[in-house]
């Protein structure tokens, strides 16, 4: 396989994103995705592309979790094996139909989710209790994930912070658990579509590895406040631009 010249490109694409996505719990499908579309890559080659560099970003950064003791071990079976079922369902879907039917009401929710994390972090609101339904979430946020080119981390993340997840435990587990969604999708399209774009996979992958062990230092050694606020602002911006484009669009 030959390099392009734009494989330091894909590194630094997969540097960036994955100092947030470790840091914050969300974002590398979603910086990633975004990078790749607009260069002009087919929605489901784009997909199948960031999933299978995130194998082993997610892998990595599982592992960097684990070290850090960032992981509840209850919440990562709870969350990561209906996210499989999902996630391998949502990447079937989007080799066959259009994955944008949703996503103007997904982005919507995700909103009203930061404005609750942002008014947890100023101590404005205190979560009266965990998610009980922590499967279907992990179900959905799979199904997203794939359909939708990133959602796991914005979706269970914000869903699980906003409800009182404890900071460092939350996004460490969120994102162990992604390598297991991760690698559901990536099989899925591998036996649907097969593997395209090799040197974009190897580019997110080396700079994705690279950062995961110091996104999960982050986590564990500053304030929760500053992670939540930081967190909710993500989000926020996330969701308005997504939900501008498709104000634009319609």
């Amino acid at each position: 396989m030959e390099l392009g010249d734009q494989f330091l490109f894909f590194v630094m694409i997969g540097l960036a994103a994955q100092l947030i996505d470790g840091a914050l719990g969300m974002a590398f499908g979603l910086v990633a995705s975004s990078v790749l579309l607009s260069l002009g890559l087919p929605p489901a080659a784009v997909s199948a592309s960031v999933h299978t560099a995130e194998v082993f970003t997610t892998g990595a950064s599982g592992l960097s979790h684990l070290a850090m003791r960032n992981i509840d071990r209850r919440l990562f079976l709870r969350l990561a094996l209906p996210g499989m079922v999902g996630g391998g369902i949502g990447a079937y879907v989007l080799t066959q139909l259009p994955g944008e039917a949703l996503r103007p009401f997904i982005y919507a929710y995700l909103l009203v989710l930061s404005i609750l994390i942002l008014l947890r972090a100023a101590g404005r609101l205190v979560p009266k209790g965990e998610v009980r339904r922590v499967p279907v979430l992990g179900f959905f946020a799979g199904l997203l994930d794939a359909s939708g080119g990133g959602g796991w981390g914005p979706v269970a993340t914000s869903t699980l912070l906003a409800r009182g997840g404890t900071a460092r435990t939350t996004i460490g587990t969120v994102n162990a658990a992604e390598f297991l969604v991760t690698l559901s999708i990536s099989v899925t399209f591998f036996l649907t579509i097969g593997l395209q774009h090799l040197d974009v996979i190897l580019g997110l992958l080396v700079g994705g590895v690279a950062a995961a062990p110091l996104a999960a230092l982050f986590v564990k050694r500053v304030r929760e406040r500053w992670v939540l606020l930081a967190v909710g602002t993500l989000v926020m911006a996330i969701s308005l631009y997504q939900i501008g484009r498709a104000l634009l669009a319609a």
